[in-house]
């Protein structure tokens, strides 16, 4: 039996590569505190400080600096889709910065993963196929030095 997965433009790959790890951080804080987490709340956001900074940031800023212009350019920016990514990005930027000063109590952890994993599902089952359906090849190439 083979595993199928999501194909992805080659282009957009490093995005789809950290998004698996933030699923990884995901199911972390959605376990947080209950008897299914093998991770203490400390090693948690650990693994959350390590996920975002500076690489999840540099996620959200490469798709809102590079990705969606591109798209902007032949697709509708107005999408809901595209808007309410941007509004996760908002939410999921403002609870990381409650979770790394450790402000954020544990119901409140798993919240955010189950946000954190909803927004990934979203970009990577939805979002980036729109995106990889509306850009021309060549579109998609010139992204290729500004996506990691």
């Amino acid at each position: 039996m083979s595993k199928k997965g999501i194909k992805r433009h080659e282009v957009l790959k490093p995005l789809s590569r950290h998004h698996m790890i933030g699923l990884h951080l995901a199911l972390k804080l959605k376990r947080a505190g209950t008897k299914e987490s093998r991770w203490t709340v400390n090693q948690i956001i650990q693994d959350a400080e390590q996920f975002w900074k500076p690489d999840g940031l540099r996620h959200f800023r490469e798709e809102e600096e590079f990705l969606l212009p591109a798209y902007a350019e032949v697709g509708d920016i107005e999408h809901p889709l595209i808007k309410l990514m941007l509004e996760e990005h908002e939410i999921i930027r403002a609870s990381m910065e409650l979770l790394l000063k450790q402000s954020m109590a544990i119901l409140e952890m798993r919240e955010l993963g189950h946000l954190l994993e909803e927004h990934i599902r979203r970009e990577e089952r939805e979002i980036f196929p729109m995106i990889e359906q509306a850009l021309p090849e060549y579109k998609l190439q010139q992204l290729a030095p500004y996506l990691h």
